[in-house]
């Protein structure tokens, strides 16, 4: 397999890691604060941490290093228009994930923290609604980088 195809693949395996990590921490998380059961939530929050760090974390890493050689490869500068979308869109959902970050760890603090049969602090309830909240931007601007790595239009401004 050459360089570009090699390169290719694990861009693609590590967009799919990030989306379907997110996706799932999500839909997890989501369910689990429905439930009103304390130790779902416990469970589900330290696994979305960990599924943080173990598969998102390093995806967000791999995916501009292999993008931006994919793109000196290609012969794509970085100022064509749907890679410069890509790249702000990019930015724009890391600064969605990044206070999501903190917002899990001390999500998870708080229901470690707490008793049996304990009732949670209206803080939780307020990083709850706010890690959900940014989830929607976030998903949104994957999705737009999706279509743009797709579709690779000329915006012709």
């Amino acid at each position: 397999m050459d360089e570009y195809l090699l390169l290719k693949t694990v861009h693609i395996l590590s967009s799919t890691l990030l989306f379907g990590t997110g996706l799932g921490t999500a839909f997890h998380g989501f369910m689990a604060n429905r439930s009103g059961d304390l130790a779902a939530r416990r469970i589900v929050n330290r696994n979305v941490v960990i599924a943080d760090w173990l598969f998102t974390t390093p995806a967000v890493i791999v995916q501009p290093v292999t993008g931006v050689w994919l793109a000196r490869i290609a012969g794509y500068p970085l100022t064509t228009d749907w890679l410069a979308a890509a790249i702000v869109l990019y930015l724009f959902v890391g600064a969605c994930w990044l206070p999501v970050v903190g917002i899990q760890i001390e999500m998870r603090r708080i229901v470690d923290r707490l008793a049996d049969g304990e009732g949670l602090p209206a803080r939780y309830f307020t990083l709850s609604r706010t890690w959900f909240l940014l989830g929607w931007p976030a998903f949104a601007g994957v999705l737009a980088i999706f279509w743009l790595m797709v579709a690779k239009p000329d915006f012709a401004w």
